[in-house]
């Protein structure tokens, strides 16, 4: 049983194995199980007591370690088989095995281990060895690569070389893997491992050699046993062993196999996911250096500020529901809420009787009435949601005191009035967080509540399942009378849950215990003074902050009475409150500035007023910057009537510390009011730097007070550990107190952070041992130990290296003058992340009488007002109409939610302003091209720079040159007339309409005749003579054919032109008329309907019809004979047609395709598609130019296939018919453009089931290639993939072309071959023109599918754009192509008649520069893949990135549009097409809006920020137009 126990521990050793433990394996060849299990066996035999069923030989192994061994490996006689994921595994769990037990082992003996892979040559001492370490990697690392492999030695092999290795001797080992340790209940096992000699004296180890494994993973790292080990020779090598100067025999190939083992354990197979992903866009980004100028703080270290002790009064109640029980049975008619309507009256009075008894009904009802079968009854302790309006404040006070007394939790929430209230979607979280399922509510406001079709409350969104409890007298129950709830001391039980909204928009929970809330109500007590009976008037929110502390709690615990003004009558009548506190005779009242500042707006209306009463004045947010000038307007105002100037207080809270500060008046011992000009500038680094000068960038503040009584405040540093500030250093308030929040329900992580902080001295010693409560407040201890407030944590706003705080820059924004553009309160201020720095933005609300020019010119003097006060820069300022701006509770801007908006583009801003290009400051530095270029690289043989040469060939055509069908399909018009011959009758052309029926048909002899006479009305009618050029204006269809090949019969070159559309004239006839011009076309061929056309008056308005050429209409002009004879052409290399067409750089080409080139062409698209008479092909696409047209018109008659013609413009009445012709035909090849393509994903996503059922089959489909001039749209293709895959379409059918003006076939995938490849590349390298190929998923990647296989006959060499020299593999430059198909030259360029001569007849600067290339204009890389081609060769990948001609020059750097405008469509789902391209060195993006015209604005900043974070380029100019402005060309590109 013991045994059996060691070997369980070894299992267990084995199974925490470390991936440097599987890096060797035990053998040459494969092991079987039972081998596995004899290797396993012997290994451990010298390290475990005699155990039943081993084998006797192994247990003669001795046991006791002996002198060290070394250890040979004799060859085997068997051929070793490939190892298998069978035999790997034993491979790897026998060393694991072997290595933990030798470990094991050596610890057990107290002995050091080395930590490094050591020689056997070399000496160390033992102190220089390290302990070894007992930790283990992760158990799902893979296997290595390439693992080394070191075979076990037999036991004479070792007795024979034993010698050689005496540990007396200076010797030493080598460790093959490391390990972990395990330890075992009868001791440790310790084995040694397969293939190495293990050392028996461990303690007589020697100095250690230098270290070989430099470079090895850190995080594996792990301490190895010294052990050597040496190999064997292989077969067929001398058996001599070659000596060191030592006289040592050693191996010759051990050196080679240790050096392979630990390349092996440098590569690993799985390497941490840091390593691929690692995003270090931050490091290219230029840092801001900090100022030397700066200020820095200079003052002594603060100490803890003490508020006075909190005094118990004997005559103060244990608790609050016992002051409330108190009240209610001794003063049972004392008033204690006066509830006011929307006109000022008061509607009723709560006394203290009534609010106790209604306490006592809702306490009862709650635990005794409310259960159903299907409600669980309710438990102490439980979360209740309370939901009252701001109108109601009786309600909410009889519902929140009847919670208390059921010991149930409220949780005080808003009234949610729509489903899609800002922030309600936060707050339902908050409440299933909490696990609320009942919420407490009033009749009316029931029934102002959204509803379902059933009646009852409709679910809001992201709000968990609530039921509803109406708490109106009506539906409580009277309890007995000898029913009393349990009255418990005030303990850390949680008494209630206030809601708070953190600056990323998210809602958490404040827990608030009983033994928190009734210390804040006896430290407010002692700090405003308040007695029994006394009248307050409170304009704040009841239901949090300090409208709850002030008028709920705290009112309850001295028995006074609160006058609450709703927002609705404030919003009426501004002066209300001051009339009820002249009313009611109040000796406190509470407001926010922003009421102090609406009275001061409204008080010329009430002169019979007076504030003689008060005594303190408390204002709310007196922290806020813009607080002190409405308390200073309102103290000039309203001194004359009474109002004191130490009567105004103002304070400071925060949700988690409650009530901080409190100004008190000089009666309660309060000092003197203090104000502190400081400058903005020192508080923008954090420093306290006071300004009495008159400038412009200085805040005045006020204080708010001293520290509340009973508590401890310190201030400590914003930013990393919590140390103590100087004292002239601004730093986040923390408060040590007993009357502060508990945590974050639910939140450990978060509550630790913020309400268990322990700050620390300068030396890193804790001050206290109590923890401090955070209490997101900025600020400072001034004179007399008067707490400032200069902002909040929530509003920071981090701009490089310098602090803003969000109130200031509200506060700068409503001293611009004039106000009458845009409403006063309606400001908010946040910062957005982009390029990992925070920037501004600035919205306000505009008046609906402001005029776009007094808008703009209220905005420019906004963004000058802040770079003059601030020093900062705007990066968006935004006018929003009135009223749109997300509203808080109690009327002001809902912050987080504003700018949850303004990321997501739901903003609808009526005028905006982005200036990026004065507030990013840290984009990368711009390249710096080198001014002289030298040559690219040194050639040697087939290898550049140490790379092969980035060239490759498609299939040779040298044996089809000289043979009689190569001579005789030389010209494609004998082609025609052979065929003609031959099978008349075999049909050629098939084409269809948009309903999918076919209009017509051509056979071979039908085409011929219809060729002739064609040729034979351009020789009698037009008289034109051979050589000249004809304009072909036709529809797609069997005509065109029909046309080209008669201009061929009688010698013409013909020059195919789309057709003008008839519904844009204007702009599609000059661009035909422009190309007949260029072309020098003598004739124009075309139909009926399109001869009327240009003689229409629309026509006639655009082009004056006498400057057109004679113009036939080959259905009235064509005679019915044929042609005399057909023309031959005296040369292969004579003019065939000429091919125009309009690139994306909008210049007009037209390149001239000789016959030679033209049936070059289609032999090799003939053999790459394997194209016969029995095939069918389905084609769908414009034929006018490039391969589309080579397809349509020239192919079918060389191959002799059947083409199935399908108008891509057909497709816009009917988007399956494409896909229903392929099915129908069976067409096993087809071609199609990426706009035919996407056309069928838009329209035909949600329709493959009804495809389905209609009987459209893919499965036919062998290869499906998408005809384009650019590189391939791998989303597209995808897309496409997956969403036709329902329809049978293979998964591998889908690849690209690629082709140019020079040659309009290059690469073609056909239909043998391995398929495309994809890699994944660095976008910011090609930036740069250079390739480095990184990881699929990493950051900045950007993944290329190489462009189908390279077509036969054709040679491609990649070359430096400027050198001309030829580069290395994986390496960018443009691409070269030399081919029999090649086009012969430009005919003529429009619009760049600079065009380089030499795009037809370049050579390599060096190397082979004897081939003549023509250069694509196309930037891409060659990579020679792991794949095979159907020849054996590797097969060699051509990337292709994108044109050099569209490419934009910015900041010295190359960009591709198609990268930015990716970027650009992915912003926001209303964005459909995009351009991009420079104007005035600026960057201009055009954006079509699919969506409404609010939203236009919306795409401004969406815009600016993707290219700003994934091109670090700034937007100069964004135009939003409407959809189908952006011209597309018929390829499907801008």
């Amino acid at each position: 049983m013991r045994g059996h126990g060691q070997y369980g521990s070894a299992d267990r050793i084995q199974s925490k194995g470390i991936k440097c433990s599987r890096t060797v394996s035990c053998g040459e060849g494969d092991i079987t199980q039972k081998g596995y299990e004899k290797k396993r066996a012997k290994l451990l035999a010298c390290y475990l007591p005699p155990t039943q069923g081993v084998d006797p030989p192994l247990q003669a192994e001795p046991r006791t370690p002996g002198p060290p061994r070394g250890t040979a490996a004799a060859p085997r006689p068997q051929k070793p088989r490939p190892a298998s994921s069978r035999g790997e595994r034993f491979r790897s769990d026998v060393h694991t095995e072997a290595v933990q037990a030798a470990l094991a082992k050596y610890k057990e003996r107290k002995v050091p281990l080395p930590s490094k892979r050591r020689s056997v040559l070399a000496h160390s001492s033992v102190e220089t060895c390290t302990p070894p370490d007992t930790s283990s990697a992760s158990e799902d690392e893979g296997p290595v690569r390439r693992p080394g492999r070191l075979a076990a030695a037999p036991p004479q092999s070792r007795s024979s070389l034993g010698p050689r290795f005496s540990p007396a001797g200076p010797g030493s080992s080598t460790s093959s893997s490391a390990s972990s340790t395990s330890s075992q209940p009868g001791g440790r096992l310790a084995s040694a491992l397969a293939g190495s000699a293990a050392l028996g004296h461990v303690a007589d180890l020697h100095p250690a050699p230098p270290d070989v494994t430099t470079g090895l993973v850190q995080h594996s790292r792990c301490e190895r046993p010294q052990l050597a080990a040496v190999r064997a020779a292989p077969r067929g090598h001398s058996g001599s062993l070659p000596e060191t100067a030592g006289g040592v025999p050693v191996n010759s190939r051990v050196s080679s196999k240790i050096q392979q083992l630990l390349n092996t354990l440098k590569r690993p197979k799985r390497p941490p996911l840091k390593e691929f992903f690692v995003d270090d866009g931050e490091e290219l980004l230029e840092v801001q250096q900090p100022d030397p100028n700066q200020p820095k703080p200079e003052g002594s270290q603060t100490v803890v500020l003490a508020g006075e002790p909190l005094t118990v009064g004997t005559s103060w109640p244990p608790s609050l529901l016992a002051a409330l029980q108190r009240w209610g049975t001794t003063q049972p008619k004392a008033p204690c809420l006066t509830a006011l309507d929307t006109a000022g009256k008061a509607i009723y009075t709560l006394t203290y009787g009534k609010l106790w008894s209604r306490s006592l009904k809702l306490a009862y009802t709650l635990l005794n009435r409310l259960t159903s079968k299907s409600e669980p009854p309710l438990k102490p302790g439980d979360r209740v949601a309370l939901v009252f309006p701001n109108n109601d404040p009786v309600m909410f006070m009889v519902a929140f005191y009847g919670c208390f007394l059921a010991e149930l939790v409220p949780v005080p929430i808003e009234v949610p009035l729509t489903r899609k209230d800002a922030g309600s979607q936060q707050v339902g979280f908050l409440l299933g967080s909490c696990g609320v399922a009942l919420a407490l509510t009033t009749d009316a406001c029931q029934k102002g509540l959204p509803k379902a079709q059933t009646g009852e409350v409709a679910a809001f969104k992201g709000w968990p399942p609530l039921a509803w409890l109406v708490i109106d007298g009506k539906h409580l129950m009277k309890p007995p009378k000898d029913w009393q709830p349990l009255a418990r001391e005030a303990g850390p039980a949680t008494a209630y849950i206030e809601y708070k909204t953190s600056k990323e928009g998210s809602t958490v929970g404040v827990t608030v215990s009983h033994a928190s809330l009734l210390a804040q109500c006896r430290a407010l007590t002692q700090a405003c003074g308040y007695s029994e009976a006394e009248t307050l008037t409170n304009v704040l929110d009841f239901k949090r902050d300090a409208g709850l502390w002030h008028g709920v709690l705290t009112s309850v615990l001295n028995r006074m009475h609160v006058i609450s003004i709703p927002y609705a009558l404030m919003k009426v009548n501004p002066l209300s409150w001051i009339q009820k506190v002249c009313l009611y005779k109040a000796g406190a009242a509470l407001v926010k500035s922003r009421d102090m500042h609406w009275s001061l707006l409204a008080q010329r209306a009430q002169r019979d007023v007076s504030l003689s009463s008060l005594r303190m004045l408390l204002v709310a947010d007196g922290a806020n910057p813009w607080s002190i000038s409405s308390c200073d307007a309102f103290l000039n105002v309203f001194q004359s009537r009474g109002l004191r100037p130490e009567v105004i207080c103002p304070c400071a809270s925060s949700p988690e510390a409650l009530t901080v500060a409190i100004r008190r008046p000089p009666e309660l011992g309060g000092p003197p009011p203090r104000k502190a000009m400081l400058s903005m500038t020192g508080l923008s680094y954090g420093v306290v730097r006071v300004d009495a000068g008159e400038k412009l960038s200085v805040l005045t503040v006020q204080d708010v007070g001293q520290v509340m009584p009973g508590a401890n405040v310190c201030v400590v540093k914003v930013d990393g550990a919590p140390y103590l500030c100087k004292a002239d250093e601004v730093g986040e308030i923390c408060v040590d107190s007993s009357a502060t929040g508990s945590a974050y329900y639910g939140l450990l992580g978060v509550t630790r952070n913020v309400f268990q902080t322990a700050p620390l001295t300068a030396a890193g010693t804790p001050i206290s041992d109590r923890p401090f409560t955070r209490t997101g407040l900025l600020g400072f201890v001034g004179p007399d130990d008067l707490v400032f407030v200069v902002g909040k944590l929530e509003g920071l706003m981090v701009v490089g290296v310098r602090r803003h705080n969000a109130d200031d820059v509200v506060a700068t924004a409503l001293a611009v003058e004039p106000m009458k553009f845009v409403y006063r309160g309606r400001i908010a201020v946040f910062s957005v992340t982009v390029l990992h720095d925070d920037r501004i933005v600035l919205v306000a609300e505009q008046r609906p009488d402001a005029s776009e020019e007094d808008s703009f010119q209220w905005m420019s003097r906004v963004l000058q007002a802040i770079d003059g006060i601030h020093q900062v820069g705007v990066y968006c300022l935004a006018l929003v109409p009135a009223n749109s701006l997300p509203k808080a509770p109690l009327g002001g801007v809902h912050i987080s939610e504003a700018k949850q908006r303004f990321l997501e583009g739901t903003l609808h801003p009526c005028n905006v302003l982005m200036c990026p290009h004065t507030c990013v400051t840290n984009l990368p530095k711009p390249r710096q091209k080198q001014p002289e270029v030298g040559p690219a690289s040194m050639v040697l043989g087939n290898l550049v720079s140490g790379k092969r040469i980035a060239q490759a060939s498609g299939r040779a055509l040298a044996h089809l040159e000289d043979s009689d069908q190569a001579r005789k399909f030389l010209f494609l018009p004998d082609v025609l007339q052979w065929r003609a011959h031959t099978t008349p009758d075999h049909p050629l052309f098939l084409l269809l309409n948009a309903k999918g029926t076919v209009t017509s048909t051509a056979t071979c002899v039908q085409l011929h005749r219809k060729a002739e006479r064609v040729a034979a009305a351009l020789t009698e009618k037009a008289r034109l003579s051979v050589g000249d050029h004809v304009a072909l204006v036709y529809p797609p269809g069997v005509d065109l054919i029909a046309a080209f090949y008669g201009c061929l019969y009688c010698g013409c070159v013909p020059v195919t032109v789309r057709p003008p559309h008839p519904q844009n004239l204007a702009t599609t006839l000059p661009t035909v008329k422009m190309i007949v011009e260029v072309s020098k076309s003598v004739c124009v061929l075309t139909t009926q309907a399109i001869t009327r056309l240009l003689k229409s008056k629309e026509a006639t308005a655009t082009v004056d019809i006498r400057t057109w050429p004679t113009v036939l209409d080959t259905a009235d002009d064509i005679p019915k004979k044929k042609v005399a004879s057909v023309f031959r052409p005296p040369s292969p290399d004579v003019l065939a047609y000429l091919d125009f067409s309009v690139s994306t750089t909008g210049i007009l080409a037209g390149v001239k395709m000789s016959h030679a080139a033209t049936s070059a062409l289609c032999r090799s698209i003939k053999l790459q598609c394997e194209l016969y008479p029995s095939r069918q092909i389905a084609i769908c696409l414009d034929p006018y130019c490039g391969l589309g047209f080579a397809l349509w018109c020239l192919c079918s008659v060389y191959s002799g296939h059947q083409s199935v013609l399908v108008p891509p413009l057909e497709l816009e009445s009917n988007v399956s018919l494409w896909l229903s012709a392929v099915s129908q035909y069976k067409a096993r090849v087809t071609f199609c453009s990426y706009s035919v393509m996407e056309l069928c994903t838009r329209g035909l996503g949600a329709q493959t089931s009804v495809l389905r059922m209609k009987g459209v089959n893919l499965s036919c489909v062998r290869t499906c290639m998408v005809v384009a001039e650019e590189r391939p749209r791998i989303a597209l293709t995808q897309s496409f993939s997956k969403l036709f895959k329902d329809l049978g379409l293979p998964a591998r059918a889908v690849s690209t072309t690629f082709g140019c003006r020079v040659n309009v076939a290059i690469c073609l995938q056909g239909t043998a071959g391995p398929d495309p490849t994809t890699v994944y590349v660095d976008l910011r390298a090609l930036r740069h023109d250079r390739v480095r190929l990184v990881e699929r998923g990493s950051p900045h990647s950007l993944p290329l599918t190489e462009s189908g296989k390279i077509l036969p006959g054709v040679k491609v060499v990649i070359a430096h754009t400027e050198t001309r020299g030829p580069l290395g593999d994986s390496h960018l430059g443009e691409i070269w192509v030399s081919s029999p198909h090649n086009a012969t030259g430009y005919y003529t360029v429009h619009g760049e008649e600079a065009l380089h001569a030499d795009h037809f007849s370049a050579r390599l600067s060096f190397g082979d520069t004897q081939t003549t290339w023509a250069r694509t204009g196309y930037l891409g890389f060659l990579r020679r893949t792991e794949l095979t081609d159907a020849s054996g060769e590797r097969h060699d990948a051509l990337y292709v990135v994108g044109s050099l001609d569209e490419t934009l020059e910015l900041r010295g750097m190359r960009y591709h549009p198609i990268d930015i405008e990716t970027s650009v469509v992915r912003a926001h789902r209303t964005i459909a097409e995009c351009a991009v391209f420079t104007w005035t060195n600026l960057l201009v993006v055009v954006v079509e809006l699919d969506g409404l015209e609010q939203d236009a604005l919306d795409l401004v900043a969406l815009v600016t920020n993707v290219v700003l974070e994934e091109h670090h380029l700034v937007v100069g100019v964004v135009v939003i137009v409407d959809p189908g402005v952006i011209p597309i060309n018929s390829r499907g590109v801008t």
